[in-house]
């Protein structure tokens, strides 16, 4: 038989094996199509932004949250051609607010894992030493005179 506990204001169950061999009676409630909490996406049925959605990453929430809601509303709702291209003070403003909190939004460059990074500086090597040995063999393509380089002009007669 199960038993119920009150903690604060958690309500804790303790079930027993025989309470899982019976089928639940429990009923499903509809979701609410007018819930504007529900899980319905970036975008709710009215067209409104659902700032609750998972996938804005919590960023209409923080410190920059009020910008970054300018920002995104200036954008959904812009009827410019160049969709979002009237919103340019918002997302500047949001921009200023990100920088003023680096440890919370990060720039990209910052990003960048110290492997990635030297492998960077190993590509940027590599890339020094072609350079330098095709020069070296251009040099000694032109001293050896029995080399015929093709003409890439086209000859015009008159």
């Amino acid at each position: 038989m199960s038993s119920v506990r009150e903690e604060g204001k958690d309500r804790i169950i303790f079930v027993t094996k025989e309470d899982h061999e019976t089928p639940s009676s429990a009923e499903l409630v509809e979701e609410d199509p007018n819930d504007p909490y529900g899980e319905r996406g970036l975008i709710l049925p009215n067209g409104d932004i659902n700032w609750n959605c998972p996938c804005l990453g919590g960023m209409a929430s923080g410190p920059c949250g009020t910008e970054f809601k300018d920002a995104f509303s200036c954008f959904h709702y812009s009827k410019e051609e160049v969709k979002g291209s009237d919103c340019l003070e918002q997302f500047r403003a949001m921009q200023e607010c990100m920088q003023r909190y680096p440890e919370l939004y990060p720039q990209e460059d910052e990003r960048v894992p110290q492997e990635q990074s030297s492998e960077t500086d190993q590509t940027s090597q590599d890339s020094a030493s072609a350079e330098t040995s095709g020069a070296n063999s251009t040099s000694s393509m032109e001293e050896d005179s029995d080399i015929t380089l093709p003409n890439t002009e086209s000859s015009v007669e008159s």
